[in-house]
């Protein structure tokens, strides 16, 4: 997994076999990465890698991250459902996303016709940190595993990546971790699920891809 920011924008978040190949997301929106890191850099949020992605924090409190990917590239605002979204900008990761809102951007022009509301949007997120606000989340229709849960704090890009999966490929893989009785086995079928999740695949289409194989 990358350490460095600088090393993300030239090779990748290094959680997939792109990294570090010319096929890596980062490649498909340099210029676009470029801009909004900088727009970011202006605001007096501190520039770390978590995740192998850049993050920025507030007094070490997360607040928002950039990434790639292969449809557009993003701000990922931690507490974006307290966002005022006064121009109707802000997107959920996934249907099932309760905190987490995303600026997504598929072409320089948006982030240069914006750069002022994007920087309003990070000076609002700012505020949200400082003040201390926080989220209120409702019940999810499965009970997600404990160590699931505490991954997902660890880990939010994992996090993002499964509130994007549909509700029947998110229940696929809660029962499937759940099924197992001891905690060790739990968190082992958590980091084999992991790149599934990560590259939008369902635990089950994995299943019919390896049977299609043999």
């Amino acid at each position: 997994m990358t350490k460095s920011v600088d090393t993300y924008f030239l090779e990748g978040c290094g959680r997939c076999p792109l990294h570090g190949t010319l096929d890596c997301k980062v490649h498909n929106w340099t210029k676009e990465l470029t801009l909004i890191r900088s727009l970011v850099s202006d605001s007096m949020l501190k520039e770390e890698s978590k995740w192998g992605v850049p993050c920025y924090t507030y007094k070490g409190k997360n607040v928002l991250t950039i990434s790639a990917f292969k449809e557009y590239c993003c701000i990922s605002f931690f507490k974006g459902v307290l966002l005022k979204d006064e121009h109707d900008l802000l997107v959920k990761p996934g249907p099932n996303s309760q905190s987490a809102r995303l600026l997504k951007f598929n072409q320089l022009s948006q982030i240069e016709n914006h750069c002022d509301t994007i920087q309003a949007y990070i000076e609002e997120a700012i505020d949200i940190e400082r003040k201390g606000l926080t989220a209120t989340f409702g019940k999810t229709p499965e009970p997600i595993p404990d160590e699931l849960n505490l991954i997902f704090e660890e880990d939010p890009i994992l996090k993002a990546a499964f509130e994007t999966l549909t509700p029947g490929r998110q229940r696929g893989y809660i029962l499937h971790i759940s099924q197992a009785k001891q905690s060790k086995t739990r968190l082992a079928r958590i980091e084999k699920c992991t790149p599934m999740i990560l590259s939008g695949i369902g635990l089950h289409d994995k299943y019919s891809s390896d049977k299609r194989k043999n």
